[in-house]
């Protein structure tokens, strides 16, 4: 079997697997990453834009937020949903694509631990903040490079496909009221649910891209990919 069959054939399991995980305690952790990742986007935002994070909360609730001061209010509105999903995007091209799973798991881990000391304040925010930094890091660094391509595979899937069913819950099917939807209708005036229909649209795009650049593998295989499959059957 060719590299770019396998790389689908991950590909198309780890989707299966999502689905299956999806009402599962499982998945909890991965809904608390998207919510970080949507979050620290709008900080991203904020900083590109001038503006300054105050606060960024990730709560046991599945919901956070993140407080700035400055910066243009329209760009950092847009910047959750689908700032995570460029997020969950990188992870599943590079994972896919590239030899630098580990380096990936490393670069996350790196980004939370200066996350949760710059700007989390909550207990449970600092706390899955750093468990998870600490389980990417460990991971990342012990797990054969093979499981390790497979975890940020699977992270990256799940973070996007995530996202599109954040948006169903936040926009369209909720009370919008307080959403980054409600946000962009005070400043330009569009009903907060045609935000929701905008973004929704814009992530099955994006999604769907992602998925399309990461089962585009090269038919030569990696260096290390068989030897590895090799040694977990063995």
């Amino acid at each position: 079997m060719s590299h770019r069959a396998i790389q689908v054939a991950i590909l198309v399991t780890l989707i299966g697997l999502t689905v299956w995980l999806w009402s599962t305690l499982a998945f909890y952790p991965i809904k608390l990453f998207v919510v970080l990742l949507h979050e620290i986007s709008h900080g991203i935002a904020a900083l590109l834009t001038g503006g300054e994070i105050l606060i960024i909360e990730v709560n046991e609730r599945i919901g956070g937020y993140c407080q700035y001061r400055g910066g243009n209010q329209l760009i950092v509105a847009s910047a959750g949903y689908l700032g995570s999903l460029v997020w969950g995007g990188v992870i599943l091209v590079v994972a896919s694509r590239t030899n630098y799973s580990r380096q990936l798991s490393t670069i996350l881990s790196a980004v939370l631990i200066v996350v949760t000391l710059l700007w989390i304040r909550n207990t449970f925010g600092v706390l899955y903040t750093t468990g998870v930094a600490v389980a990417l890091f460990v991971l990342g660094r012990f797990l054969p490079s093979v499981l390790v391509r497979i975890l940020m595979q699977f992270l990256g899937t799940a973070s996007c496909l995530y996202v599109i069913v954040d948006i169903n819950e936040d926009v369209v099917r909720l009370d919008q009221a307080g959403s980054d939807a409600d946000t962009l209708s005070r400043l330009t005036g569009i009903e907060a649910v045609y935000w929701g229909i905008i973004w929704a649209l814009v992530a099955i795009v994006m999604i769907l891209y992602s998925f399309y650049l990461a089962g585009q593998a090269s038919d030569r295989p990696e260096p290390d990919l068989e030897e590895e499959i090799g040694e977990l059957g063995s």
